[in-house]
């Protein structure tokens, strides 16, 4: 006698041939969720499980960057669903960053600005990166000049010159988020970048911008014609 198929198995092949056939625009958000959790929980409904996610964190977004131990709180999502749903969050900047790769040339473009959002958006705490570029402005090397509080991170000039000198570059990019999601810059953003500017003129080295990230916003230096 064959084995009855359990009751959520048509659900679960029905949204799948919706996916297929029309990506994440056909589906509502708590289905996409569905989706992901029939990997991780593979015999039983995940429906309500998806939904309860989408109440507590308010969106796709807020599931995704939802620290693991608030994840675990929800009944249903074990370890394993915790992992998969942060291993696609930690995918994107990577799928991002070889997008930027690709380009000939790297300037504020918006897949520059998608991958370091991406990256640093959802932080709680202040990065600040150098990427450092040659003459035709092809990325040489990327380095982490300084973690933070929620408040700012110390950095000293002579350590980003430094790197440009090392990496032999003509120009860098300074990219640094603020976790209050407020990107206008302090004083002490505007006072480095002056201190950056400067020195990197005298070497003959060209400081392209400053951009600060939020979630959702962004600052150039160079587009507000600070720089």
């Amino acid at each position: 006698m064959l084995k009855e198929k359990p009751h959520y198995f048509e659900h679960r092949e029905r949204l799948r041939r919706h996916y297929q056939q029309g990506g994440c625009d056909v589906l509502r958000d708590y289905e996409i969720l569905e989706l992901v959790l029939f990997y991780a929980i593979p015999r039983r409904e995940v429906k309500e499980i998806a939904k309860q996610l989408l109440k507590k964190f308010g969106s796709l977004r807020g599931v995704l960057e939802a620290p693991s131990a608030e994840l675990q709180s929800i009944k249903g999502i074990s370890r394993n669903s915790t992992i998969l749903i942060k291993l696609i969050r930690d995918i994107i900047p990577l799928y991002l960053k070889e997008r930027t790769n690709e380009k000939p040339q790297v300037s504020c473009t918006t897949e520059l600005l998608d991958y370091w959002r991406a990256r640093l958006g959802a932080l709680r705490e202040e990065h600040i990166y150098a990427i450092y570029l040659n003459a035709k402005n092809m990325v040489l090397g990327v380095e982490t000049l300084g973690e933070g509080t929620v408040t700012g991170v110390l950095i000293q000039p002579r350590r980003v010159i430094e790197g440009a000198l090392k990496q032999g570059a003509a120009a860098f990019i300074l990219v640094h988020n603020h976790p209050s999601g407020v990107v206008t810059p302090s004083a002490d953003d505007i006072e480095i970048t002056k201190k950056l500017l400067k020195v990197g003129k005298a070497l003959d080295i060209s400081l392209h911008d400053h951009i600060i990230i939020s979630r959702d916003q962004h600052f150039s230096f160079r587009e507000y014609g600070i720089l």
